[in-house]
């Protein structure tokens, strides 16, 4: 549906202001060299390139101990981390014991591998965390000024059932400011960059994560995401990731807690480098509730029904697809139709020209006692006193403020926008729903964008914010939805689509993650041809 004579003049006039906005930002700001303009190091040890479901089962073994897996990893971050700042805090000490401790147990235990692969199946295998889950005795503040010196003082459950599982946590990873932003960067731990171009962002807000484990220094890593956190530091940094069906894997003890209506929409999720590791992390991430995803029943991608959706249907808020965006999801199409003897069908959803407009207004809305979710003014402020707006932006100006420009942004639109969602926007997302859910049922795959265009460079999101809708509306939704790496573009930045299931069939975007990472080479190292 061509939009109307209205909707192109916004649009013209939006296009307009944030072209001026960002012309504005490059003439006045200073020209900022991230990285020093070095380039990241090769990956050279070769335990560094083995998935962590390998890597457990030589630990297993015996063919390797758990010292040297841990080491590696270790050497590796020291490596890159002052390249692309994405560990806040380690504890690389603790890790070592607790891998020394592994070893001596696999030397000791009677009952053989089979007893050890059911018990802690990732036994010795090193992971990160995203900081804004607990783990115990490390920082807590999602890069809050007002949190600063915050220590957890226990874990979250999915990382407590990680460790459960014989798993080491190297240390957390850097976030946005209160997890709010597509752009990991707060002025408690500075800046995070995208190890394949350290000039461009690695996403938010788990872009900490989505970094770190492009750039060799984890294997498996959390995040959690509520309007395309796993999912956009995964495609940024040519990664997997998984934003599970809601519900299923516990978002306790994370911060910001997750009030109203919030809790419908988020998902916390696993985020590797390699697609076999997502299904056993999930698994155990899960913990009692992984029955509910049949885990373990088999998928034949083959009788599975495909559909592809080019775009949103041209949202005067969001930047067109971008044409090599549009055309890797069109090699996908040619290769399931190819390998797979599938046809898949193009469709189209009018409903999505208004994702950002529906994600928007059902953040606001009360949860069935009636009470509105914390505004983000609350989040960054101390105690009983949230932030200003209006005086953080002159403090801004001053160069006095505590926060970055996107967080202040946030609570400066809380003030202005709408306190009850318009009527239309609320049966539009009715609509959309019913729609979506009656064309997956429980055997249909869509192929949707991951973005509109590949990562950007650093600040570049303050002049087309609302790009995250093609993640966002997937969230209000709640559908699963797993994140695939589609090779490098030419100037050598990872390409990438979201593979969207009906709700509690996680297993079947899991199945054709590990397909995509055959016909399509799953993760490349940066520098990669």
């Amino acid at each position: 549906m061509a939009p109307s004579v209205m909707e192109s003049l916004l649009k013209w006039l939006f296009d307009a202001v944030t072209g001026l906005s960002f012309l504005l930002f490059r003439l006045l700001s200073r020209r900022t060299t991230f990285g020093g303009g070095k380039k990241l190091p090769p990956t050279k040890h070769p335990l560094l390139k083995v998935s962590a479901t390998q890597l457990a089962r030589k630990i297993r073994r015996r063919e390797v101990s758990s010292v040297e897996v841990v080491q590696a990893y270790i050497d590796r971050i020291q490596e890159v981390n002052p390249l692309i700042n994405a560990v806040v805090k380690d504890r690389f000490s603790a890790a070592l014991q607790e891998a020394a401790q592994v070893d001596k147990l696999i030397d000791e235990e009677a009952g053989g591998e089979d007893v050890l692969e059911h018990r802690l199946p990732f036994l010795g295998v090193p992971f990160s965390v995203k900081e804004s889950f607990g783990l115990q005795g490390m920082p807590f503040t999602t890069g809050i000024i007002s949190r600063r010196g915050t220590v957890a003082v226990a874990d979250a459950p999915p990382v407590a059932l990680m460790k459960r599982a014989g798993a080491i946590p190297l240390g957390v990873t850097n976030t946005s400011e209160g997890c709010m932003w597509s752009e990991s960067n707060n002025h408690l731990y500075g800046i995070t960059s995208n190890p394949y171009d350290l000039e461009r962002i690695p996403g938010g807000s788990s872009g900490g994560e989505g970094s770190l484990l492009a750039a060799a220094g984890a294997v498996m890593g959390m995040g959690s995401d509520i309007g395309g956190s796993i999912r956009m530091p995964c495609f940024f940094n040519g990664i997997f990731g998984h934003k599970t069906t809601p519900g299923v894997v516990s978002n306790d003890n994370q911060y910001p807690p997750y009030t109203g209506r919030h809790a419908e929409y988020v998902s916390s999720g696993p985020m590797c480098r390699y697609a076999e590791d997502l299904l056993p992390m999930l698994r155990i991430m899960a913990g009692p509730n992984a029955h509910m995803l049949s885990l373990s029943k088999r998928v034949e991608i083959k009788k599975l029904r495909f559909f592809t959706i080019p775009d949103d249907g041209g949202s005067i808020l969001t930047s067109p697809v971008s044409e090599e965006l549009k055309r890797i999801q069109r090699k996908v199409v040619e290769r399931l139709e190819t390998d797979l003897g599938v046809t898949v069908q193009e469709v189209h959803f009018p409903g999505l020209r208004y994702s950002f407009q529906i994600w928007n207004a059902f953040m606001t809305l009360p949860d069935k006692d009636g009470k509105p979710p914390d505004s983000f003014a609350k989040v960054l402020g101390e105690a009983d006193r949230p932030v200003w707006p209006l005086w953080e932006i002159l403090k801004r100006i001053m160069g006095k403020s505590e926060h970055t420009v996107p967080a202040i942004g946030l609570t400066f639109v809380e003030k202005i926008q709408a306190s009850k969602p318009s009527t239309f926007i609320i049966q539009t997302k009715e609509k959309l729903q019913k729609e979506l859910e009656e064309l997956l049922g429980t055997d249909g795959v869509i192929l949707y964008p991951s973005h509109t265009r590949v990562a950007p460079k650093h600040h570049h999101p303050l002049f087309r914010p609302l790009d995250f809708a093609y993640t966002g509306i997937l969230n209000i939704l709640g559908l699963p939805i797993t994140q695939c790496p589609l090779g490098l573009n030419e100037e050598g930045l990872p390409l990438g689509v979201q593979v969207v299931t009906g709700k509690l069939q996680d297993r079947q975007s899991l199945a054709v993650a590990l397909y995509l990472e055959k016909a399509f080479g799953g993760w490349r190292e940066p520098g990669a041809n």
